[in-house]
């Protein structure tokens, strides 16, 4: 892969062969953020799951207590008083059956994260050929069914993000933007790695995190030391 004239700058200040500590490597990973744009910061976090086994499936959400910096979209499914508390609570759009072929057929997914009440699963299932390969697809793992429509929204707006395998047992999870403070992204950083060290399914032997690097979207990673994460 061909990579640019900025990427290769950045890349001599990282030593890919190096461990770091976390406070360090987001500090690499925040200069290494040149684009012109306000880069994501990024935690991909390689465990020792193996995820063909259902005792090994990671999957979970976790609010990050300083945000991702992104505006997130959110779309509830739900019917009566919970539309109100929905609305009220600050979500885009919230709505019902009428929504299927808007979704179905115009393709439209003008949001982030879909919230649905559990008396509306059956309407939701019928998108899950749409919905499930975004990653859009609500789970009660992920808090995204749930009769607390105001609960979830909240979280959501507030910086909560869901974190999962994938088919690689790998976790991609932004943990904020570039312009972030060190403090901020390692405040979120911990609070992940807390969540995920959690989640460890005692099926799952041996050292569970394997490796794990924080890097910009456009930029090279830096990796910090496992070992400091336990």
């Amino acid at each position: 892969m061909k990579r640019g004239k900025r990427y290769l700058e950045a890349a001599k200040a990282i030593d890919r062969a190096a461990l770091y500590d976390p406070a360090e490597a987001i500090s690499l990973a925040k200069k290494a953020a040149v684009a012109k744009f306000d880069e994501t910061i990024e935690v991909h976090i390689r465990t020792g799951c193996d995820g063909r086994h259902a005792d090994q499936q990671i999957r979970g959400a976790v609010v990050l207590p300083h945000g991702t910096g992104k505006t997130v979209k959110v779309l509830v499914f739900a019917k009566g008083t919970k539309l109100d508390e929905a609305e009220a609570a600050g979500a885009d759009f919230v709505g019902g059956e009428e929504l299927i072929p808007k979704i179905q057929n115009d393709g439209w997914f003008d949001f982030d994260v879909v919230v649905a009440t559990p008396d509306m699963m059956g309407v939701v299932g019928r998108l899950g050929r749409v919905l499930g390969p975004k990653g859009l697809m609500p789970n009660p793992k992920a808090g995204t069914v749930t009769m607390d429509v105001t609960k979830a929204v909240n979280d959501i707006k507030a910086g909560k993000i869901e974190y999962r395998l994938d088919k690689a047992n790998i976790i991609h999870v932004p943990i904020g933007k570039a312009s972030f403070t060190e403090e901020q992204l390692a405040d979120n950083f911990q609070t992940l790695i807390d969540a995920v060290n959690k989640a460890k399914p005692s099926a799952v032997k041996g050292q569970f995190l394997r490796s794990v690097s924080v890097a910009p979207t456009m930029g090279p990673g830096a990796k910090v030391n496992p070992v400091k994460l336990v």
